[in-house]
C-alpha cells in the first residue's frame, strides 16, 4: 500500500469513528443551512469537533458547508455532528437577517427566502408529513 492510500484509509477510519459509524444525519440539513448557538449543551462523550463547531458558531452564525471546511471533515460528517448538537439544543437553525426585507417600507408579505427556510424547518421537524400538493 502506498503512503497516499494509507492516509486515505486513516482519514476514513477517523471519520467513521467520529460519527460512530453513522452515515446519515437525523436532521435534514442543506449545505447553506445557517446555524447559531442554542441554549443547550452537548452531551457527554461528544466528539471534540462538536466543541469546535460551538466555538465557531459563538463567533458568528455559520453554514454547514463552512463548518465542514473549517473542521477539515466531509460535509456528511459535519451534518451528523450538527444533528447531534441540534438534538442537544446546543445549536439552532437560524433564520438570518438575510431573509428579512431590506427596506423598512417594503411589502410586508413573507419573502421567498423566508418561505423556503420555513418549509425546510417544517420538513426537518416533521419528516414523515405528507407533502402538500397543489390542485391543478
Amino acid at each position: 500500500m502506498n503512503t497516499y492510500g494509507a492516509a486515505e484509509d486513516s482519514t476514513f477510519v477517523r471519520t467513521y469513528t467520529l460519527t460512530r459509524g453513522r452515515t446519515k444525519p437525523r436532521h435534514l440539513l442543506g449545505l447553506d443551512t445557517v446555524l447559531d448557538i442554542g441554549p443547550g449543551r452537548p452531551g457527554p462523550g461528544q466528539a471534540e469537533e462538536c466543541e469546535e463547531i460551538l466555538a465557531l458558531c459563538r463567533e458568528h452564525r455559520r453554514s454547514v458547508t463552512e463548518l465542514a471546511g473549517r473542521l477539515g471533515r466531509p460535509v456528511t460528517a459535519a451534518k451528523i455532528l450538527v444533528s447531534d448538537l441540534l438534538d442537544a439544543h446546543a445549536l439552532i437553525i437560524s433564520v438570518s437577517d438575510a431573509y428579512a426585507a431590506s427596506d423598512a417600507g417594503a411589502d410586508e408579505r413573507p419573502t421567498t427566502h423566508l418561505l423556503t427556510a420555513l418549509a425546510a424547518g417544517l420538513k426537518r421537524k416533521f419528516p414523515d408529513a405528507i407533502p402538500y400538493r397543489q390542485a391543478g
